[in-house]
């Protein structure tokens, strides 16, 4: 059986622009919160979580809807068309508010202090601090002026506000759809390579963004240049998206192979292309329970690990923090095609418990790593990426497979409410525990809840694809239009 690659890269253009989106929105939003409205870490970190709140419940309410949609463009393309237009529209409109403020700002000749570092020594409350250096004062100084423009301008924050409200809603409006697709066009044993490669996508759009936002994005001038060339790129891989991928058509071309393969019959696929969908049995429904709580778990644990190693590595390994998580964002990439092929062969669970195993041994060797043996994170990163590969490729196939055809959008809206709920509450417990105990129980931390999914996955007993007999593989092999 033979993936269609060319197939999966162009499917794959709806993720891209996605991750693209999401890596632009984390490396600006944030510093025009602080910046230019003057907002402290705190309410900061508040907007910022809206996204997650928001992604919580709309994910798996568009998974639902999409399910249902029946249009002559497919059940995914119009969430993707509409979300993308729109988002790309408003977040150029969010990067003009921004400007607006900024305006404000800089007639009062506050010029481009570090705001950020103003508010770590300074609080509002009217408390006199001791400052030691002229700078620091100035800092202060600078930083109550910029919170005061943004009391005497409210407007500009609330349509802010208001605005981010809406990109994000539409963001969260085609995710899933664009996820689900996919597993829509792919017969089911091929879905962790497939998955494979639009991780890949995803991380081809990071990259793109981080290029150009390296010479676009400065602090304390406007991002609008940085918001209309994501914008623009946006919908040039919406186009490309749009001229490329034959919704109807694959996926009719998918029930077709997976006939042929013996994978379905012909009364499931007319149910399916129905609409129709099976009651879960208990036995199936055991599984997904217990793979929901693996989701989290693992999230929870390597989320901990990748938001909190900034902190980790200048406080207790006294060495910079960006070459490790370069090196595990590096080994994941160079790991997802391989471990997609091998998933195929030795089956998703095998991989998975796998990935789990070499992420929890990652945590406890970074559990003892010290400043004097700071080179030995390179290590830990590294084992961990290579794991989280693993783990990351075939476990949605395995949430999917689960489902019938017709509601794949709504299985794929539960396995990110698992993600998104760990990535909610793991920053803040991590961080508490850090605060009580000390930095050290980070990476002990990671282990436990790695462990904990390895516990967890054990009673997973479906979601690995079935094998297909090799004379219909010999037979069908060569169909790669």
């Amino acid at each position: 059986m033979k993936l269609n690659s060319k197939r999966t890269i162009l499917v794959g253009f709806a993720f891209l622009l996605i991750s693209m989106f999401w890596s632009v929105y984390d490396g600006i939003v944030a510093k025009m919160l602080i910046n230019t409205f003057g907002l402290d870490q705190l309410w900061s970190g508040v907007v910022l979580s809206i996204d997650n709140v928001i992604a919580l419940f709309l994910l798996p309410i568009f998974g639902v809807i999409s399910d249902k949609t029946r249009s002559r463009f497919g059940k995914r393309t119009p969430y993707i068309f509409i979300g993308t237009i729109i988002a790309a529209v408003f977040f150029v409109a969010i990067s003009a508010i921004d400007f607006m403020q900024l305006t404000v700002v800089n007639e009062q000749g506050i010029g481009p202090i570090l705001f950020v570092e103003a508010q770590n020594i300074y609080t509002f409350a009217g408390s006199a601090l001791e400052f030691t250096t002229k700078e620091a004062a100035a800092a202060a100084r600078a930083a109550l002026i910029l919170e005061n423009v943004t009391k005497l301008h409210p407007g500009y924050l609330a349509l802010f506000i208001g605005l981010l409200l809406i990109v994000l809603v539409a963001m969260a409006s085609f995710r899933t759809p664009a996820v689900s697709m996919m597993p829509d066009v792919t017969v089911k044993p091929l879905r962790s390579k497939a998955n494979a490669i639009i991780n890949l996508m995803g991380t081809v759009g990071g990259v793109i963004s981080l290029v150009y936002m390296t010479f676009t994005a400065k602090d304390y001038e406007s991002y609008i240049l940085t918001a209309l060339l994501t914008s623009v790129l946006m919908i040039v891989f919406l186009i490309l998206f749009l001229i490329s991928v034959k919704e109807i058509k694959w996926a009719k071309e998918m029930h077709e192979q997976a006939v042929a393969y013996g994978i379905e019959d012909q009364k499931s696929v007319a149910e399916l292309e129905a609409g129709k969908a099976e009651k879960m049995s208990p036995e199936v429904f055991r599984s997904f329970i217990f793979i929901m709580a693996s989701i989290v778990l693992w999230f929870a644990g390597y989320n901990a690990a990748t938001s909190k190693f900034s902190v980790y590595a200048g406080d207790v390994l006294d060495t910079g923090f960006t070459i490790p998580l370069l090196i595990a964002q590096g080994a994941a990439i160079i790991s997802f095609v391989p471990i997609g092929i091998i998933a195929t062969k030795v089956g998703r669970k095998k991989t998975i418990m796998f990935g789990i195993a070499l992420i929890t041994a990652a945590f406890i060797l970074g559990s003892f790593v010290t400043s004097s043996t700071w080179f030995l994170i390179w290590v830990t990163m590294a084992l961990a990426g290579i794991g989280w590969a693993s783990i990351n490729v075939n476990s949605y196939p395995m949430v999917v497979e689960m489902s019938r055809g017709s509601n794949i959008g709504k299985y794929t809206g539960y396995y990110y409410t698992a993600s998104m709920s760990a990535q909610i509450f793991t920053p803040i417990l991590s961080g508490a525990l850090m605060g009580a105990f000390g930095y050290w129980i980070l990476f002990p931390y990671c282990a436990l809840f790695s462990a904990l999914a390895f516990v967890t996955m054990l009673f997973v007993k479906h979601g690995d694809a079935k094998p297909v007999p090799t004379s219909k593989l010999e037979a069908l092999a060569g169909a790669d239009d």
